[in-house]
């Protein structure tokens, strides 16, 4: 008993800073890059959205559905983008993995916010749904919640 209540302590404590990225950074199965953006919107505001890249000082408008910008004609028929359930972005870009510059900084921006992760060529992860979940902040959880369950058993 004094176990579980300690085992629960800590999880509640430990629950407490978690956050999962706001940007992830992936390559599909048919080798499209996938750039998946979760900021939440702000209330009463329009949703916009803004994808692009840097590597050294050049950054390079991918793509964007703000008004009077537009994405730089290498992308402009080869990217798309989706909404996210329940807030987020999702953009695909087709036919640029084997040209990705070494060490490329990925930004999105949405209704203001801005986003962005710095990713090397060679780090590039699949998007399998384990992947990510080991990316992310909150796997640490599951062994957690075993070890509690556990101790209850």
């Amino acid at each position: 008993m004094l176990t579980s209540l300690i085992l629960s302590g800590i999880l509640g404590v430990l629950l407490i800073p978690v956050q999962s990225q706001l940007i992830s950074v992936c390559l599909e199965e048919d080798e499209d890059l996938r750039v998946d953006c979760r900021i939440e919107p702000k209330p009463n505001k329009i949703s916009s959205y803004e994808f692009s890249w840097s590597s050294g000082t050049k950054e390079a408008l991918i793509n964007t559905n703000v008004s009077g910008s537009a994405a730089e004609a290498q992308f402009r028929d080869k990217s798309e983008v989706v909404e996210l359930d329940p807030h987020g972005y999702r953009m695909t870009l087709k036919g640029f993995t084997n040209t990705l510059p070494h060490n490329t900084t990925y930004m999105c921006k949405i209704s203001g916010q801005v986003e962005s992760i710095k990713v090397e060529k060679e780090h590039l992860q699949p998007c399998s749904a384990v992947s990510l979940f080991l990316k992310s902040s909150w796997s640490w959880i599951v062994p957690l919640l075993i070890v509690l369950f556990h101790t209850h058993c």
